[in-house]
């Protein structure tokens, strides 16, 4: 990922926040046949590992986990987001010399990913997913609600992934390449934005 110096985050925790926000990533390999892609829900175990372990679950009519990768996967996390008009700037209203961007968070980890059928271990991952997700609502939905026969024919329909993060890289743009006074600019104008995702980006801008 191409990441200018002010953009850069190193930062371990924050990185693995933006994971667990995220809920949905992109898992990538390269193969003989192509680059191969699948939407995940991933989780990422923080005490395993020198920079955690993932951990989710795909189809096992899945071609993907078949298709042996050449080197590392790639799970792709992506944070809040937003298009940046130069209307936002000061400098605009100065020299005209501005041009749109776009800001947003994303974290991009790399990994020899491990595929598995165990049972056990799919039921443990699949279990410790569905707890994260649900552990918000008032009357969170646990796997043992359902019958363990109807789980057991579930679970012989997916497969476990596993992919301990050999590295990870982490790009926070939230303008800090800007004035002060642009950033206030972008910060104001997003905050009235019509979109929460957009508003969510609002409350990062460095001001």
């Amino acid at each position: 990922m191409y990441t200018p110096p002010a953009f850069r985050t190193d930062d371990l925790a924050s990185m693995h926040a933006t994971i667990r926000a995220a809920r949905l990533s992109s898992l990538v390999t390269a193969t003989a046949d192509g680059l191969m892609a699948t939407p995940l829900p991933l989780f990422v175990d923080e005490t395993e590992g020198a920079h955690g372990i993932l951990y989710g679950h795909l189809a096992k009519a899945n071609p993907q986990w078949r298709t042996s990768p050449i080197g590392e996967a790639m799970a792709i996390f992506m944070g809040p987001d937003a298009y940046i008009t130069p209307s936002f700037y000061e400098t605009k209203a100065q020299t005209g010399k501005v041009v749109p961007t776009w800001n947003y968070i994303a974290v991009h980890a790399y990994g020899a990913a491990e595929f598995f059928e165990d049972v056990d271990r799919l039921l443990a991952v699949v279990t410790r997913l569905t707890a994260l997700h649900e552990g918000e609502r008032a009357q969170p939905w646990a796997v043992s609600d359902a019958p363990v026969d109807f789980i057991s024919a579930q679970l012989r329909g997916i497969v476990g992934v596993r992919m301990p993060i050999a590295r990870i890289e982490g790009k926070r743009k939230m303008s800090q390449n800007r004035p002060e006074v642009d950033r206030r600019g972008v910060a104001v104008g997003l905050a009235e934005s019509k979109r929460a995702t957009e508003r969510d980006v609002a409350k990062l801008i460095p001001v």
